[in-house]
């Protein structure tokens, strides 16, 4: 949960490097919690609850996904790809389970071994 409560902190922060375990946490709770959402929206015949929760997590999401990328030394612009069908989805899927530089890249030192989490 502190992982999900971190990206919040730095909720539009799009400078600086987030480690896999960062970013998988955050997915994974982000996707639990719009699962559970969806569930409620079901049972009360809308889609407001869900669509909140969407919008509200856009930036978070979008920030720890552009930190991610510099993890692996690359662009936050790379997230573009993303928007082509299938192949962008592939290739950011790749992007983020890569390692991330071990040693200190242009986007900042190795949040690893910075003791930052």
């Amino acid at each position: 949960m502190n992982w999900y409560l971190e990206a919040f902190k730095k909720y539009a922060v799009f400078s600086g490097r987030s480690r896999r375990k960062e970013f998988w946490m955050f997915f994974l709770f982000n996707l639990i919690a719009s699962i559970i959402l969806s569930v409620i929206d079901g049972a009360l015949g809308i889609q407001l609850l869900s669509l909140i929760y969407a919008l509200a997590t856009l930036i978070p999401n979008l920030a720890i996904s552009v930190r991610r990328l510099h993890d692996t030394g690359r662009s936050g612009w790379w997230i573009l790809i993303g928007l082509i069908p299938l192949v962008g989805f592939i290739v950011l899927l790749v992007f983020y389970c890569t390692e991330g530089d071990q040693a200190q890249n242009e986007h900042g030192p190795n949040p690893k071994l910075a003791g930052a989490y």
